[in-house]
């Protein structure tokens, strides 16, 4: 039986939770997840939990933050002055802003605090900081160079 190895083309059913039980994203009624082992198209530690299944293998697996999307970085959480940001824009805690950085790269982000002059933003991922939680199904594999 094949197993899935680097430069395979894979498929993959998964539900992904946290620690608490609060479920962040699921292929589950939608078209499986492709990718190809060892690109960097999917983190880390999903990329490594796939390496050996077969088609029809399940698995639950909790990838730790640094195999995930990293640690929560307090670098990445900035106050900006309320005059920085358009006068019509109403701001409220948990409202996602982009802003584009110097070297042109949209950067995401979340309101945090919101001051009478300023704002606090968190440019974060959303999941930085959090060990992720996924029950996951090899459901397709295509060998590395076939489809």
């Amino acid at each position: 039986m094949n197993q899935a190895k680097r430069g395979d083309s894979v498929k993959i059913h998964y539900d992904g939770s946290l620690d608490d039980g609060t479920r962040f994203d699921s292929s589950m009624g939608r078209d499986p997840l492709e990718f190809t082992v060892g690109s960097g198209q999917v983190i880390p530690g999903f990329d490594n939990a796939v390496v050996g299944m077969a088609v029809g293998d399940k698995k639950s697996i909790r990838i730790l933050p640094k195999e995930a999307y990293g640690e929560h970085s307090d670098e990445l959480v900035h106050e900006l002055p309320k005059s920085a940001l358009p006068e019509d824009l109403e701001v409220a805690v948990g409202m996602p802003l982009q802003a584009t950085s110097s070297s042109g790269d949209v950067v995401n982000m979340v309101v945090v605090e919101v001051a009478e002059s300023s704002i606090q933003v968190d440019a974060n991922h959303p999941l930085a900081g959090k060990a992720l939680n996924f029950e996951i199904e090899l459901v397709a594999l295509g060998t590395a160079g076939q489809p």
